[in-house]
């Protein structure tokens, strides 16, 4: 098939992924620019020009709009969770599953070669397609639809859902225990404070009764596990 020949059956699909997204762009060279693999635009005759540009700035579109919702909705959370939250909102692994939700991977024109070799399920291919899809969003209507579309992607228990991301220090901390079988790990919570919408949880874990490290959040399952961090910290484990 000519590359002419897949740009006209690629049109019907750009409405297919407009309704996919709840979103009809005025000008449409925008996401046909956002879904356009260097691959492709490398290995047509026409000067087609790849997503990498919006890509550039849609992770700052996606940046600023996760930034500003947990700083607006999480007001007790210092700076440095923050941090943490929006790391684990913005990343590769992250976008790959907000893509696949989307069925991105089925939109992006590949390349020949890129295509044989899988890349419709490369999750570095979708993330990076799914920030230039924001960018388009940007560009054609505004910060607001580039807000509506990532806000459907946003957990709804985003401290949940950071706290799943995390290592699971308290299974690392209870497998270096175990080598000791008269040893004993138990994790208590030592305090509580603020509104019960928004409340920091403080836990301390013990080992034989003595307190090995201290760990607060707005869970207490993700201030059992900042505890066990601490522990291993203590105790010199630093993977």
């Amino acid at each position: 098939m000519s590359t002419q020949s897949r740009i006209e059956d690629y049109a019907d699909m750009l409405s297919k992924f407009e309704k996919e997204i709840g979103y009809s762009f005025k000008n449409r060279g925008l996401l046909f620019e956002a879904l356009t693999h260097s691959s492709f635009a490398n290995e047509s005759k026409h000067r087609f020009r790849s997503n990498e540009r919006l890509e550039f700035l849609g992770d700052s579109v996606l940046s600023i709009v996760v930034s500003d919702y947990i700083f607006e909705n999480y007001t007790e959370i210092p700076e440095g969770e923050l941090t943490k939250i929006r790391a684990t909102l913005v990343c590769e692994k992250a976008l790959h599953e907000f893509g696949g939700k989307i069925n991105l991977g089925g939109y992006i024109l590949l390349g020949k070669g890129e295509e044989l070799a899988g890349g419709r399920e490369r999750a570095s291919i979708i993330a990076d397609a799914f920030e230039a899809v924001i960018a388009a969003l940007y560009l054609d209507g505004g910060l607001e639809a580039a807000r509506k579309h990532i806000m459907r992607f946003l957990p709804e228990d985003i401290l949940g859902a950071v706290t799943a991301a995390y290592d699971d220090y308290k299974t690392i901390l209870q497998e270096i225990v175990q080598k000791n079988p008269e040893e004993r790990i138990e994790y208590r919570l030592a305090d509580s404070s603020g509104p019960d919408h928004n409340k920091t949880f403080t836990v301390n874990v013990l080992l034989n009764s003595n307190v090995i490290g201290t760990g607060s959040a707005h869970s207490k399952k993700a201030a059992e596990q900042l505890a066990a961090k601490e522990a291993l910290r203590l105790m010199g484990w630093n993977k």
